[in-house]
């Protein structure tokens, strides 16, 4: 019998497009969602002052506008809007200098050294040539063939490297090193690990693409475009419902975690194979975060007045910085310059807070499950680059990786990732079954399953997919 019906547990973009994959193909799906408000850590609320609107975790999409699902459906139709700043990324220096990432790749490498101008241009033209071409692969399973191996191979051979080899052979000065670190320090690894230049790579060449857009009216509107489209189609979303068994759940041919390994663990143990339950409590998490959310009386006011054209900006100082930083956080050890990545979307889209006022949140990364209180170590971090940034502050709300666990278990531990993003755990995420587990009517579909974390919905898009080929 073919998939008839299917219960998605789990809000968030994953979720929802594992429940639109499978409505469009005529399965009747409902989603459940443990809080008041869809969407997981792609969501957007008050939460510090009235009429000030903070998203809450996710707020920058590179891989979001260019999503080979999102990018198939009508999501415009049901509200969605992106918004590009004119600069994707903004990275200060003490000096009172910056660089900007421009979707420009000549602007960009315009502001190095002649040697590094030329060594950005010698790096990023040929991964933007062949941009089709490799965000088709790293949309994908890491094992699965290539539909353009040839392009995959001329970026593999650099996105393989540790990013401080790749940095520190390709770039001379501080200022082209520094900016291509912080790309690289989304990876949550640290930049020492073989294969952590790749994030670095896609995501300065999704800049010189298709951008690092946010999206009007915060992230929220994101996960309400999809709820939209989903129930176009007939899908269900039922709010304030939490699953905490499988037998909370109507039967239906499968069942689909948009959940953390532990929360999948915890719901279903019963019904999967003791192997597979020791093969996931082997996979490791990433780091945790912390956040911090500020209400501002207004614009951060930047020594660097051009870090006011991104809406991202990454405040790490050099390489060496950055990669202490990264690296403490996944060892578990305390840093008191930590890398952090700042979000000041207000800028952009003034429905974020009340006319002349705004909103800005930044995090760090941190030892997995932390409950230290890093604000005033965040703030001297922001204020290094903006001295009077603090006399901007209203009201703010900190959040530690436990926090955040409690908020969205889904953020176990704190960890944004789903897991930590070591080569081997993409290669087996969880396991070597992917989105499939021991027992054939149960799917992982969260950022746990490749390719990992970030919005962009594929992880559950392609455990539909396997669902509707495996249960046909």
């Amino acid at each position: 019998m073919p998939l008839q019906t299917a219960n998605i547990i789990g809000s968030g973009p994953n979720g929802l497009a594992a429940a639109i994959t499978l409505a469009q193909r005529g399965v009747a799906v409902t989603v459940y969602e443990r809080n008041a408000r869809l969407g997981g850590a792609c969501s957007s609320g008050e939460v510090t002052l009235p009429g000030f609107h903070h998203d809450l975790g996710s707020s920058v999409y590179p891989l979001g506008v260019c999503s080979p699902f999102f990018t198939s459906l009508p999501l415009e139709q049901h509200g969605l809007r992106w918004i590009h700043p004119s600069a994707p990324l903004a990275h200060p220096f003490d000096d009172g200098t910056a660089v900007l990432l421009e979707q420009s790749i000549k602007q960009t490498a315009s502001q190095f050294t002649p040697r590094d101008y030329r060594a950005w241009r010698s790096l990023m033209e040929p991964i933007v040539a062949d941009w089709p071409a490799i965000l088709d692969a790293v949309t994908h399973p890491l094992l699965s063939i290539p539909k353009h191996p040839f392009a995959m191979a001329r970026f593999g051979l650099k996105a393989m490297l540790p990013a401080t080899t790749l940095t520190r052979t390709t770039f001379l000065k501080g200022p082209a090193k520094a900016l291509f670190a912080g790309c690289a320090a989304h990876s949550v690894l640290p930049l020492s690990r073989v294969a952590s230049s790749a994030t670095g790579l896609v995501l300065a060449a999704a800049a010189h693409t298709t951008g690092w857009p946010i999206v009007a009216g915060g992230a929220q509107s994101l996960s309400n475009a999809l709820a939209a489209y989903l129930e176009s189609l007939g899908g269900c979303i039922q709010l304030n419902t939490e699953i905490t068994h499988l037998t909370k759940l109507p039967p239906a041919d499968a069942t689909f975690f948009d959940t953390s390994i532990n929360a999948l663990t915890h719901i279903a143990g019963p019904a999967l194979t003791p192997g597979y339950l020791s093969s996931v409590r082997n996979f490791k998490p990433g780091p945790g975060i912390f956040k911090l959310d500020w209400a501002l009386s207004e614009p951060i006011p930047w020594r660097a007045e051009i870090c006011s054209r991104a809406a991202t900006v990454h405040l790490g100082g050099s390489l060496d910085e950055i990669v202490r930083s990264e690296h403490d956080a996944f060892y578990g050890r305390p840093n008191s310059k930590p890398f952090v990545l700042l979000v000041q979307p207000s800028l952009f889209d003034p429905t974020r807070a009340p006319a002349g006022k705004h909103t800005a949140w930044a995090y760090c990364h941190t030892p997995a499950g932390s409950t230290a209180d890093l604000t005033e170590i965040v703030e001297a971090q922001v204020t290094r680059f903006a001295p009077h940034f603090r006399d901007t502050i209203l009201a703010r709300r900190a959040s530690n990786s436990t926090a955040l666990a409690a908020w969205d278990p889904n953020l176990a531990g704190g960890d944004i990732s789903g897991g930590a993003m070591t080569l081997t755990q993409l290669a087996f995420r969880p396991t070597a079954r992917g989105y499939r587990t021991s027992n054939p009517q149960l799917f992982l579909c969260s950022s746990s399953t490749p390719p990992g974390g970030g919005v962009h919905g594929m992880c559950g898009h392609l455990a539909a997919e396997v669902a509707l080929k495996s249960l046909a």
